[in-house]
């Protein structure tokens, strides 16, 4: 196994005793749970990047134990069959997307499943369906979830139950990229662009103390990751960004301009409504879908549709973790005097801030709405210090923005696009929302079974990472519609020209 000679081959000691330690944590839990029990998150970072090499060393050395053979084991003996959870997310640089496809599929064909939810709801779903009840983590002491944690911990009150197992928790950034370049292994290229900590296109940038001071030609130029002095300045390069901030980071490094980098990017957005009814089913939720549909024609990504009880507690846990990972956060149903209406007292606590009293709204609501002054003191109670109140001649109520939360009055269809239309005035008017190119789609059917176009649709997607690519039949029997979205035109042309390839001529028609 390369990895275990490399280290053992090295002359750091210090590297040598921590990756002893993190092979130990793996073969202990790859004893206590059987192989299809045991899972690890991959999200083409550092950190788990060499949590993968780790656990390639740790399961080749398991696997020798269970053989009990002295001798090197042969491909087939030793081949590695941890299950890889992969988030894709559309906030995701990518090149970390490119590397992830390119480590787990090509390089060492791993057992992918990727989920296109959030890290929570992704693993309620997966452990429904999986007897998955391991899964190895890559947190280091210092990151902001390892809190608390221990090389095994059970996962946290609220969470799907599972036992984290962390082999690298104790290891410093110094050791992640010491083991890296002992190693020799491939790791993604933003990290020689200068990224010391990779999130999101929208809380990462280079970290200024990489930056060359004297470049040729002036050109703002980075130095590598593993040239960072002090790992305690690691995530100095993660901030909450506008996204023309992000704009002005990647046009530097990149040589792209801000006007083009904002037309192609592809801001995130979560969707919640609130309501006992929809969840019910005592009435029919069109609101919620008919604002994804309106998201996505301005080029937006919807990373999630929540539909929430009418609880404050609901509305605050939701709202506070979806306005961290989103650049914007749009919330619909619950807003009125009923003792059913949590919306603005949720999204207050979300913020941590009270709900007051505020004379502009309560006008409104009296001189235009007309409420009862019991009814209208309770609605003009807004979340304190973080309202902005979003007025529009057309609209008889200004609607609502608490920092990047935005809040719709609608209860129906007919009054979602006034405000909508409202709202996209004001966002050119004054900025209010990014409006950069929408998604150019093309749409392929085929009488082809799901089995013939599954591994060529897999290897599309890893040489298109930063492609949409889906697949339904509007019936049982009928057609297959493959989709192909995304900001690039000619790469939607390309990607189709080589799924087409792939066949026999009319395999594939075009449709609209």
């Amino acid at each position: 196994m390369e990895i275990h000679k490399a280290i053992s081959d090295c002359d750091d000691r210090r590297l040598k005793t921590k990756y002893n330690n993190a092979v130990y944590v793996i073969q202990r839990a790859l004893a206590l749970y059987n192989i299809e029990e045991v899972a690890f998150s991959f999200n083409g970072g550092k950190d788990s990047t060499v949590l993968l090499h780790l656990l390639r060393a740790g399961y080749y050395l398991h696997m020798k134990e269970q053989i009990n053979c002295d001798e090197d084991l042969t491909y087939s003996q030793c081949k590695f069959l941890i299950r890889t959870i992969y988030f894709d997310s559309p906030s995701a640089f990518p090149e970390i997307n490119s590397f992830t496809y390119e480590t787990a599929s090509n390089r060492y064909n791993l057992q992918m499943d990727i989920i296109r939810q959030d890290f929570k709801s992704g693993l309620e779903a997966l452990l429904k369906t999986s007897p998955i009840r391991a899964i190895f983590l890559g947190v280091r002491i210092g990151d902001p979830t390892a809190v608390g944690q221990e090389l095994f911990s059970p996962s946290s009150p609220g969470w799907p139950p599972f036992m984290r197992v962390n082999p690298i928790l104790d290891w410093s950034y110094r050791d992640v990229w010491a083991f890296l370049l002992n190693s020799k292994v491939p790791y993604c290229s933003l990290y020689d662009q200068g990224y010391t900590s990779i999130g999101s296109i929208y809380d990462t940038v280079p970290n200024e103390l990489l930056c060359d001071n004297n470049p040729p030609g002036n050109k703002v130029e980075y130095r590598p990751a593993y040239m960072l002095s002090d790992g305690r300045s690691e995530r100095a390069g993660r901030v909450k960004k506008s996204t023309q901030r992000v704009a002005d980071s990647v046009s530097q490094s990149n040589g792209v301009s801000n006007v083009e980098l904002q037309q192609t990017c592809v801001p995130t957005a979560s969707v919640i409504g609130v309501g006992d009814e929809i969840l019910f089913g005592t009435v029919e939720d069109l609101v919620g879908p008919s604002l994804c549909k309106k998201l996505h024609s301005i080029g937006w990504a919807v990373t999630q549709f929540n539909v929430l009880r009418s609880d404050i507690d609901s509305v605050a846990e939701c709202v506070e973790r979806q306005k961290s990972t989103n650049e914007m956060v749009f919330i619909y149903g619950g807003i009125g005097p009923l003792h059913s209406d949590a919306t603005l007292a949720g999204i207050a606590k979300a913020f941590g801030v009270r709900l007051a009293p505020d004379e502009e709204f309560e006008e409104y609501l009296t001189n235009i709405v007309g409420y009862s002054s019991g009814d209208r003191n309770e609605m003009a109670q807004l979340p304190e210090g973080i309202t902005e109140l979003l007025h529009h001649e057309k609209l008889p109520v200004p609607l609502m923005k608490c920092q990047n939360v935005i809040v719709f009055m609608a209860t129906n269809t007919s009054e979602l696009d006034r405000e909508w239309d409202c709202l996209i005035q004001l966002a050119t008017s004054i900025g209010l929302l990014l409006l950069p190119r929408p998604f150019s789609s093309k749409y392929l059917t085929t009488l082809l079974s799901d089995v013939e176009v599954a591994q060529p649709l897999s290897a599309l997607k890893i040489h298109f990472p930063d492609l949409y690519i889906g697949c339904h039949r509007k019936s049982r029997h009928g057609a297959l519609v493959i989709t192909l979205k995304g900001k690039d035109e000619s790469k939607i042309e390309s990607a189709a020209e080589a799924l087409i390839k792939k066949f026999q001529p009319g395999a594939f028609s075009e449709c609209k």
